[in-house]
């Protein structure tokens, strides 16, 4: 009965539809791509767009964005003004149409060259979905020597146009609103973004002026590119590119399919090579493609079709090997295009790709045309892309075949006993209790496994001196049985952060079978150093472990101070100093002996105990600062580390046993 009722009342008067405002704040996801912050920025870039077309007409040249304190926006330009008077062809005023309806603006007739000939807003939504997602907008125009204002409150209009004679020194709109939280979860749009986006339309906008003003701080911020992409690439390269910016334009007419109409495409590429920096960006009517869509497939298949064809000429493929891919280019390239066009396909609203056939196969075209031509023209610079282009390549599959052998090595479940030489593991599964005791040498492995609460105390030997994993390459490293056992035993992977050697990393915190891996070696010169070396492979392989604070050292004592009965420990000369300054009696003392000797009362009750030891958490506060220490104390630095010794050697002597 409750099925049919439900039916029932299911009928013709149940459709209904979103009007005016609601259109888009009950739905702004539709308009804006997300109801979150993104789609506030969306709203923002929107209003902006409007003045960058103006400016691109030839129609002012600054723009100047204000964000204010109480997270409302102001932009304002020095275009025409928008027309906000009546309009007798619509029967209605202009402030209507653009402010108050969706797909109504005046960049419909692009293709005719009316009034706007490459437009990035595109579909008329901009300002009336910004308008209606707002708390509150002020719209004030200069144009036809009067000045025209609009006061709007969530989407309604209050009082109607106001206008009145004006002297003003220019033409040009200024909005200022405030998007609304009733729409948004989020308004609080950070400076960052306006500086990148700012940033952006100037790199597309030769010449352009983008004023921004952080009202907040007080700060303002200035950019401007009078050479457009050509600029920006050689400020992205810092001087570090082995080859000339090069810079390709044309322009060209076309249509996507027979039956669609013929529209007018304009393109620019600039790009240049470098060992250091790489970078891919592909603006279109100076919408920055996130996605890129028809240039970036365009890019990708004119350099691997033209450099291919280059190395198979020049006779550089070794016997039976496989061609290059993109990805060897674009470890060493940096480019940027910038295209435009009278009609545009966008992926959505959002505008974070284009689809249009016609300007990929153009432009794909007309990069092959170019690069063959300045391979040609260039022999010094090709012949060193295309080394670079093989050095990357070959460093690829280098890596892909080491991340394999890696995957192999290390791979396994927890049931680890039988392929890990002397581990012992313990008995609960329950990671968040497991503790991973690193020991040092056989012999403390027997006092350990004898001291220890075997139901979550597991532990690994470490069998004498690892490598020092901050000298020795990946070969070496992955070589070493010990290391290898160590990261089965982490069963996390590792992580690997190269150039060319991305696909290295294997490794996934999740797959840590440990809460804490603790460190535990004797007090002296030796045992320093084995934890050191154990330090600097965990540093350069599995780093994040550090950071999330998973390592520790357990601190062993330096010497058992004993009183008739009972025994205290020292785990500095300071504390061995205060401990006797309490003693009245007579004492014994002596050097603590190494983990192998100490019985496994006393290894628990010092090392292992969690009521009674003592960790120290690894933090890396400083990873700058730690890879520097690690480098002077272990790595290539000779002169750094003797100069460190002779000035700080004496601060370590207590460490040595000099008697």
């Amino acid at each position: 009965m409750a099925a049919k009722r439900k039916f029932e009342e299911y009928g013709n008067q149940s459709i209904t539809s979103l009007k005016g405002a609601d259109r888009v704040r009950k739905r702004p996801g539709v308009i804006f791509g997300s109801d979150g912050l993104e789609g506030c920025q969306h709203s923002f870039f929107e209003i902006l767009a409007n003045s960058i077309d103006e400016a691109r007409e030839g129609f002012g040249d600054v723009i100047e964005v204000i964000r204010h304190a109480d997270k409302s926006i102001t932009v304002k330009d020095c275009g025409r003004g928008i027309p906000l008077d009546y309009n007798p062809k619509e029967e209605r005023y202009n402030w209507e149409l653009v402010f108050c309806e969706l797909y109504a603006g005046g960049k419909y007739k692009t293709n005719m060259g009316e009034n706007y000939e490459f437009s990035l807003g595109l579909n008329g939504l901009g300002s009336c979905a910004t308008q209606y997602s707002s708390e509150f907008m002020d719209v004030t125009v200069h144009r036809d020597g009067y000045e025209y204002k609009l006061h709007f409150e969530k989407g309604e209009n209050i009082g109607g146009l106001q206008k009145e004679k004006c002297d003003y020194a220019h033409t040009g709109t200024l909005i200022h609103w405030r998007p609304d939280l009733d729409v948004f979860t989020d308004i609080d749009i950070p400076l960052e973004y306006y500086q990148t986006v700012l940033k952006k339309q100037a790199v597309v906008n030769a010449g352009l002026v983008f004023k921004l003003l952080d009202e907040a701080s007080g700060e303002s911020f200035e950019y401007c590119y009078p050479n457009g992409i050509v600029d920006y690439i050689k400020e992205v390269s810092q001087g570090k590119n082995f080859t000339e910016v090069q810079y390709f334009e044309t322009a060209t007419r076309g249509r996507d399919r027979e039956d669609k109409p013929e529209y007018k495409v304009k393109m620019q590429i600039a790009f240049c090579f470098c060992n250091e920096i790489n970078l891919l960006e592909y603006y279109h009517n100076s919408s920055f493609l996130e996605h890129g869509g028809s240039p970036d497939k365009a890019v990708k298949a004119a350099f691997v079709y033209e450099l291919d064809k280059l190395i198979k000429n020049l006779g550089k493929y070794n016997k039976d090997e496989s061609r290059i891919t993109f990805a060897d280019v674009q470890d060493s390239l940096i480019l940027v295009t910038n295209s435009f066009s009278t009609e545009t396909s966008y992926e959505n609203q959002t505008k974070k790709a284009i689809t249009n056939r016609f300007i990929q196969e153009a432009m794909t075209e007309f990069l092959k045309q170019q690069l063959e031509v300045y391979f040609i023209e260039n022999k010094l610079e090709s012949d060193k892309i295309v080394e670079q282009v093989l050095v990357n390549k070959r460093s690829r599959e280098t890596a892909e075949k080491t991340r394999i052998n890696i995957k192999k090595k290390l791979s396994g479940n927890l049931d680890i006993n039988n392929r890990v030489k002397k581990f012992v593991d313990c008995r609960t599964k329950d990671v968040s209790k497991r503790e991973l005791y690193i020991v040092e040498g056989d012999s403390a492995l027997g006092a350990c496994k004898l001291g220890r609460n075997a139901e979550f105390q597991a532990i690994m030997p470490v069998r004498g001196k690892i490598l020092n994993c901050l000298k020795a390459g990946y070969d070496s490293i992955f070589n070493s049985e010990i290391i290898v056992d160590l990261l089965k035993v982490l069963g996390c992977g590792v992580e690997i952060k190269t150039k060319h050697n991305k696909g290295l990393a294997t490794f996934d915190l999740n797959n840590l079978r440990w809460n804490k891996i603790i460190i535990c070696t004797d007090a002296d010169v030796d045992g320093f150093q084995i934890r050191t070396l154990i330090l600097a492979m965990l540093y350069r392989l599995v780093p994040t472990l550090i950071q999330e604070g998973k390592v520790y050292i357990a601190e062993s004592p330096l010497f058992e101070i004993t009183v008739k009965d009972e025994t205290f420990f020292a785990y500095s000369e300071r504390e061995k100093a205060e401990l006797l300054s309490m003693i009245t009696g007579k004492y014994t003392i002596q050097r603590s002996k190494g983990l192998g000797e100490n019985q496994p009362d006393m290894m628990w009750r010092t090392t292992m105990n969690p009521e009674t030891r003592r960790l120290i958490k690894i933090t890396p506060d400083d990873a700058q600062r730690t890879a520097e220490v690690f480098d002077l104390l272990l790595g290539d630095n000779l002169a750094g580390r003797k100069s460190f010794i002779e000035e700080h050697g004496h601060e370590y002597l207590d460490m040595v046993d000099i008697s």
